[in-house]
């Protein structure tokens, strides 16, 4: 039985005024809570003692503080904004363009946002059910991509949409997804050219897309210390434990305000930043980090794990596979791994780690094991594209994940590499046999069991258990269907 609430508190596009945090840090301390977190979508988390949950949610309100409690029914409206300066350079995207977005919003999101440039890869562009990436060749203007709800379905407009639209298609957007679910929520075959059909492009100020958006390869900056941009320094936090003190954010609110800083930026790597710190105060932000004792110099592979929200089970398989990459010395440049152990929740990876269990006797897990898979040419812009391995107990885990990653380096090796051979000239050739592979038909994914070597245990579809499922969404074995490898662009004709 849990004798604690998480409360949520969204802080829109991951801005933080200091003076704000400040009055929820003091709430929170009349409450006893000592140590905060920050999630994967910007947003800042309070665990209380269930008899505490009253007197906490009273303060808040009466700070004006919007929260939820053991609820995310308004996702906190995420972007690259913590990048902006820092990460980003050459794009028409400025710190103005997002805030106007963020005042835009006259209404509280169910759907999740993202508001993203396409110049990077330090905050994910396509986890959000309405995603704006910033066209980088047209300025003001942005490329819409619906994934709908609780699908795997990516529709990416024709048309693009001009920034001062951006807020007021979005709310169109979710009214008529949310009036139509019978055709748009949960519906893996949702179509995007009916919705648009419903939007009406009349109604807003758009222009035709040149050509489809080119999502960046990923590219994970190091993200923490205390380090020098421009004229300025930027600092990055990193906490091992994803904990932050609150005497400490404390001290930091009041150095922000103290320099005259008006904001604080959270990320989606759950870390604190804090940008444009003048040269002469440089010395007073060195001194906060030694009188708290905090360590900004961590291993680049810790940083490229995304793990679930409050989730200290996540949180152990993380460390428990970071001591086998430590171990064997392994590089991880390039690679986001993404932990995941609950059914409805979502991480942003290349490599994902996916805990499933084998056997439940009411809430109690007595045996799990974990499947690895991997986003479309190891991309995690482009989504978890196949399975490179089912079923492994947990002492092969720290094996399998390390051979994940050889085959992401070879993957990167062999487009290095590509080169253009002159093809023979073939008389009469043969048409190639279509073959054919097993797709769940809600997010997708593909079986297939030619695809990996015997060693990885993949067996004909046939063969697996009755009540195999999605290693992704867990559909029942039922709801795979065969599809032609050609018609997937899997097989050359």
């Amino acid at each position: 039985m849990s004798y604690t609430k998480i409360i949520k508190i969204n802080f829109r596009g991951g801005i933080i005024s200091p003076g704000e945090l400040l009055n929820i840090l003091a709430a929170a301390e009349q409450c006893f809570i000592k140590d905060v977190s920050f999630g994967l979508r910007q947003q800042l988390f309070l665990e209380v003692d269930i008899e505490l949950e009253l007197r906490l949610i009273t303060a808040l309100a009466a700070l004006n503080i919007a929260y939820e409690v053991d609820a995310d029914n308004y996702p906190n409206v995420m972007s690259s904004y913590p990048a902006e300066e820092v990460f980003i350079n050459n794009t028409w995207l400025s710190e103005g363009v997002y805030k106007d977005i963020f005042d835009l919003l006259d209404y509280e999101p169910k759907l999740k946002i993202n508001i993203s440039d396409s110049n990077q890869s330090f905050t994910p562009l396509l986890t959000g059910n309405i995603n704006w990436v910033a066209a980088p060749g047209s300025s003001h203007f942005w490329y819409l991509f619906i994934r709908f709800p609780k699908t795997n379905t990516i529709f990416e407009w024709e048309e693009l949409v001009y920034t001062n639209d951006v807020a007021k298609v979005s709310k169109q957007i979710e009214r008529l997804i949310f009036k139509n679910k019978e055709l748009f929520y949960d519906q893996a075959t949702a179509n995007g050219n009916a919705l648009f059909e419903l939007l009406g492009k009349e109604n807003f100020n758009t222009q035709k897309a040149a050509f489809p958006a080119k999502l960046p390869a990923f590219n994970l900056p190091y993200y923490e210390g205390l380090n020098k941009y421009y004229d300025k320094y930027w600092l990055g936090i990193y906490r091992r434990d994803e904990m932050f003190s609150i005497e400490f954010l404390k001290d930091l609110c009041h150095l922000s305000l103290k320099t005259k800083l008006g904001q604080i930026c959270a990320t989606p790597w759950k870390t604190l930043m804090v940008k444009s710190i003048e040269e002469k105060d440089r010395p007073s932000w060195n001194a906060l980090l030694e009188k708290h004792k905090i360590n900004v110099r961590h291993a680049a592979n810790e940083l490229n794990f995304q793990v679930e929200d409050a989730c200290k089970e996540a949180l152990a398989l993380k460390y428990y596979l970071l001591k086998n990459l430590h171990l064997e010395d392994m590089r991880t440049y390039g690679i986001c791994i993404g932990i995941k152990t609950k059914k409805k929740t979502e991480v942003f990876s290349s490599i994902l780690v996916r805990r499933r269990t084998i056997l439940r006797i009411g809430k109690y897990s007595l045996f799990n094991v974990y499947d690895i898979l991997c986003a479309k040419d190891f991309n995690p812009n482009e989504r978890t594209g196949f399975v490179y391995s089912m079923g492994n107990p947990k002492f092969l885990l720290g094996e399998q994940l390390r051979r994940a990653i050889f085959s992401f380096y070879s993957h990167q090796l062999s487009n290095a590499n590509v080169v253009t051979v002159k093809k023979p000239i073939e008389i009469a050739p043969k048409t190639k046999e279509e073959t054919y592979v097993h797709q769940c038909q809600h997010c997708l994914s593909v079986y297939d069991e030619n695809e990996l070597s015997e060693s990885l245990k993949i067996f004909p579809f046939e063969d697996l258990p009755i009540d195999y499922c999605c290693p992704l969404c867990e559909a029942p074995k039922t709801d795979f269907l065969l599809v032609g490898r050609l018609q997937l662009g899997l097989q050359v004709e």
